[in-house]
């Protein structure tokens, strides 16, 4: 009896916690209000979702509709998590008649309620939720569950492949949190929602001891989660910008291969070779690279070559990301000023900031990648 007292106990506090969250991000002040409102939203389904561990059975008897509505809200959480996924990554992201797509679940779902459950007398609904675990019905909201589980995870990773992608084309800023955010909470999230398909499975199993204990260990994950989300939603509002979704990956803007004259593709690889060159000797002379903040757009604004054009040219005749190619320089500065004796003095906080970055962490981790060493092994080397 007190291991389900402890399991409700930490279903009521999660979804507390859950809707505190959700009310704050609907009615604070933001920029990014269709992110924050779809997570709200995220938050109350789950939270709706979650309660029915501590719902009183007397509540249940007397308001059997609602609870077999409140079963079909679980089907609502992962597609409002993908388009919350959606609007942080991509700033332009807006809500179209195309994403009604994602509630298809939902009125299937409940169309089959309706068709067996909605309309049953009161025994006949009592009778159905006493052997509910043997139902049709139960069978059925299950493998919906389990489908969205697979189909979602995946939809969700390739966003974020393709944010990161288009993140290190356009982008030297070598902070990349919200990529960081959003992989962490969805590798929890669907770590949560497989387990949550063993429990079920277990549910099947007539141990009544091992699926109350798998109940109360996953639903301690979830609390711990919870409160996950809200400390990072309150140390870290800048997890709220996102990228224009309109750009391309240098792949997709490559042109189509086609039979050229040979003296045409001399020139074309001359041309290449050219717009190499002007690219390395405007870096090294101007040092664009000081700039925190730089874009392969500005980038080509102050060289004055097609946004289009540049971005072939680094990632693919030069083969490398344009947030690898501008770190490689801030690296090659930082080199050099770690080896300069007179420049001794200088903290390696100061240089880093001094040659582009911004982030600690992300310099060491840089600086490790291209000498194999950390600055100040380096410095002591020189």
């Amino acid at each position: 009896m007190d291991i389900i007292s402890f399991l409700t106990g930490m279903a009521r506090i999660s979804v507390f916690v859950s809707l505190l969250l959700a009310f704050f991000l609907l009615t604070v002040k933001t920029k990014n209000k269709l992110a924050n409102s779809l997570f709200a939203f995220y938050l109350i389904f789950f939270a709706i979702d979650n309660s029915g561990i501590f719902i009183d059975d007397g509540f249940i008897i007397a308001h059997f509709n609602l609870e077999f509505f409140r079963w079909s809200i679980c089907v609502l959480i992962l597609p409002a998590f993908y388009l919350y996924v959606l609007s942080v990554c991509f700033t332009d992201f807006r809500l179209k008649t195309k994403h009604l797509f994602h509630v298809i679940p939902f009125i299937i779902t409940n169309t089959v309620f309706i068709l067996r459950l909605y309309f049953l007398n009161d025994v006949e609904k009592k009778m159905f939720y006493n052997h509910r675990d043997q139902s049709f019905e139960m069978y059925f909201l299950f493998l919906v569950l389990g489908i969205q589980t697979v189909l979602y995870s995946i939809g969700v990773f390739l966003v974020l492949k393709r944010y990161r992608e288009i993140y290190q084309e356009n982008y030297a800023n070598p902070r990349i949190s919200i990529f960081k955010w959003l992989f962490q909470i969805a590798i929890v999230l669907f770590v949560l929602y497989y387990l949550s398909i063993v429990k079920n499975i277990v549910r099947y199993a007539d141990l009544d001891f091992l699926w109350i204990w798998s109940n109360t260990i996953l639903q301690f994950f979830v609390l711990v989660v919870t409160c996950w989300f809200v400390l990072k939603a309150l140390n870290y509002p800048e997890l709220f910008r996102g990228l224009d979704s309109k750009l391309q990956l240098a792949r997709d803007i490559l042109p189509k291969e086609n039979k050229n004259s040979i003296e045409t593709k001399d020139y074309q690889n001359e041309l290449i070779k050219t717009q190499i060159l002007t690219l390395k000797q405007y870096m090294a002379e101007k040092e664009p690279f000081l700039d925190p903040s730089l874009t392969i757009q500005e980038l080509a604004n102050q060289i004055d070559i097609p946004v289009r054009d540049l971005s072939v040219l680094i990632n693919h005749h030069m083969d490398q990301h344009f947030f690898d190619f501008v770190n490689e320089y801030r690296i090659q500065k930082a080199m050099n000023i770690l080896k300069d004796k007179s420049k001794s003095q200088l903290t390696v906080l100061e240089i880093l900031y001094e040659v582009g970055f911004n982030s600690k962490s992300s310099f060491n981790t840089s600086f490790k990648k291209y000498t194999n060493l950390t600055p100040t092994a380096y410095r002591n080397a020189s």
